[in-house]
C-alpha cells in the first residue's frame, strides 16, 4: 500500500469513527477533527449515502445526522484492519532497512552513528540503535556516518573522508 494509499485509508477510518462517535455534527467540525477539508468530507459523504454506508438527516441549517448503517461499521471495520496492517508493514520495512544501514556503519567500524529526522521513523531508527547497542549522536560534527530520515526512506550518509564507502 502506497503512503497516499495509506492517508486515505487513515482519513477514511478517522471520519467513519468520528461519525460513529458523533454522529449529529457539521461537516466542518468534522473536517477539523480529522484534518482535511471540508470539501473531502462531503465527497466521502456523498459517496458513502451512494454506497449506503450511512443514513443522513438534516437537523437544522447547518447541522445534520449522519448514522453509520451495519454496512458502515463493516467498512470502517475493514479499514481499520487495513490502516493497522499497513502500518504494521512500514514498521517491518523500516526496522529491517534500519538494521541494514547499522550493520553497514559497523561493518565499516564505527560504533556510533548520527541521526537526522524527527517523527515516528525517525523513533524506530532510535529504537533500532538501543536493540543492536549502537551509540546515537543527535549532532553531528562531520566524523561520522548518518542515517538521515527522509519522509518514510532511511538514507544513510558517510563522513567526507569516507566517501568512497558504498
Amino acid at each position: 500500500m502506497s503512503e497516499q494509499t495509506t492517508n486515505n485509508v487513515e482519513h477514511e477510518l478517522h471520519l467513519l469513527e468520528a461519525l460513529a462517535n458523533e454522529p449529529e455534527t457539521t461537516q466542518a467540525d468534522l473536517a477539523a477533527r480529522v484534518g482535511v477539508a471540508v470539501g473531502t468530507v462531503n465527497w466521502y459523504l456523498n459517496r458513502w449515502s451512494k454506497k449506503g454506508y450511512i443514513k443522513i438527516r438534516r437537523i437544522n441549517r447547518w447541522q445534520w445526522s449522519y448514522l453509520l448503517t451495519p454496512e458502515g461499521v463493516a467498512r470502517k471495520t475493514r479499514l481499520a484492519s487495513e490502516y493497522v496492517e499497513a502500518s504494521l508493514s512500514l514498521y517491518r520495512r523500516t526496522r529491517a532497512e534500519a538494521r541494514r544501514l547499522l550493520t553497514e556503519v559497523r561493518a565499516a567500524g564505527y560504533n556510533q552513528v548520527a541521526l537526522e529526522g524527527e517523527g515516528e521513523i525517525a523513533e524506530i531508527c532510535r529504537l533500532t540503535c538501543m536493540e543492536m547497542g549502537m551509540q546515537r549522536q543527535e549532532i553531528n560534527d562531520g566524523t561520522l556516518p548518518e542515517v538521515h530520515v527522509e519522509e518514510i526512506k532511511l538514507r544513510l550518509l558517510w563522513p567526507p573522508e569516507t566517501q568512497a564507502k558504498p
